[in-house]
């Protein structure tokens, strides 16, 4: 990958797009931005609007709406298009859909020369995923989904909260399908480099575990309430998408939850799902294998199965 023009092509420019878009202008992570969208207009009057925003902030980005062309000579195609569920829509039928429209996307992606790396935010993102991986032949560390980052991200504040303490301090992830079904390892959850369970044990914690549960259900739930309150969540996710490019620009190492495929890991074969990854500049570096408890691996290999049961069908 070149390191003097970080260049990023975004499919879709809807709201999470957008959210992506404004939240790279004002960290500065690339310097070329090519918006592409099926309604053209749109993406001609966002690039306006996010170009008539530079002299304001610390970016030279380069931005403008594109054609798929422009994919080829791009390090990341980041995609944010799909469409929503129907009223009375099953699951698979809205998957079917959204494959016709990543198989619109991802053909003319490839053809036009493109060697980077896929990062998938689309919903459900685990399965989107596998999608990206089947429908564009690329090796599984070039395709990655933003998986569980944005409710790792959401599950550190509350502990953050809760403990009194930095998030930035926390260490604890959400594991598993980016719905319903995900959960938190709590025998991996640290604070600096105090277990939490440990903490609990030995009373030297302001929570108890009956509190944990309380916050890890809040952290799957956080979307729904979100979404009731304000029909969309797009901001979190914008920064998560944000954040995963920035640690591939900077070939960073950094460990984040993202949705990568599973090799063999936790005793799991052929499925994306949330887990924590080292991601650099050739995308999933590896699968940072964690000592979860039995129960935990219970927990994923169930994950794994509503997961696997979604692409039944699809191909």
């Amino acid at each position: 990958m070149r390191t003097d023009r970080r260049k990023v092509v975004l499919i879709g420019t809807g709201m999470v797009g957008m959210s992506y878009a404004y939240s790279m202008l004002n960290q500065n992570v690339c310097d070329e931005l090519v918006l592409i969208d099926i309604d053209r207009k749109r993406a001609e009057g966002e690039a306006m609007d996010l170009n008539h925003g530079l002299a304001f902030s610390g970016s030279h980005m380069k931005i403008y709406a594109g054609e798929y062309g422009d994919c080829r000579d791009a390090d990341i195609v980041a995609i944010c298009a799909g469409v929503a569920q129907k009223e009375g829509e099953s699951r698979l039928e809205l998957l079917k859909r959204n494959t016709e429209v990543f198989r619109a996307i991802i053909g003319p992606v490839t053809e036009s020369g493109f060697n980077g790396l896929f990062l998938i935010a689309t919903n459900p993102v685990d399965v989107m995923t596998r999608i990206a991986w089947r429908l564009s032949g690329f090796g599984a560390g070039r395709v990655l989904g933003t998986g569980t980052a944005l409710d790792t991200a959401r599950l550190r504040y509350l502990l953050g909260e809760a403990f009194r303490v930095d998030p930035r301090n926390v260490h604890a992830y959400v594991m598993g399908e980016h719905g319903d079904s995900e959960f938190v390892p709590w025998s991996q959850a640290m604070i600096a480099t105090r277990s939490i369970p440990d903490m609990i044990e030995h009373r030297e914690s302001p929570v108890q575990m009956e509190d944990l549960n309380r916050i890890s259900e809040e952290v799957k739930n956080a979307a729904y309430r979100i979404i009731e309150a304000k029909r969309a969540t797009y901001y979190g996710i914008g920064m998560a998408m944000t954040r995963i490019t920035r640690a591939i620009f900077g070939d960073e190492n950094s460990v984040l939850t993202v949705s990568a495929m599973l090799r063999g890991e936790y005793g799991q074969q052929d499925v994306f799902v949330g887990v924590p990854c080292i991601i650099n500049q050739n995308g999933v570096q590896r699968v940072l294998e964690l000592k979860l408890s039995d129960e935990e691996i219970q927990a994923l290999d169930r994950s794994c199965g509503i997961l696997r049961e979604s692409c039944q069908g699809l191909f």
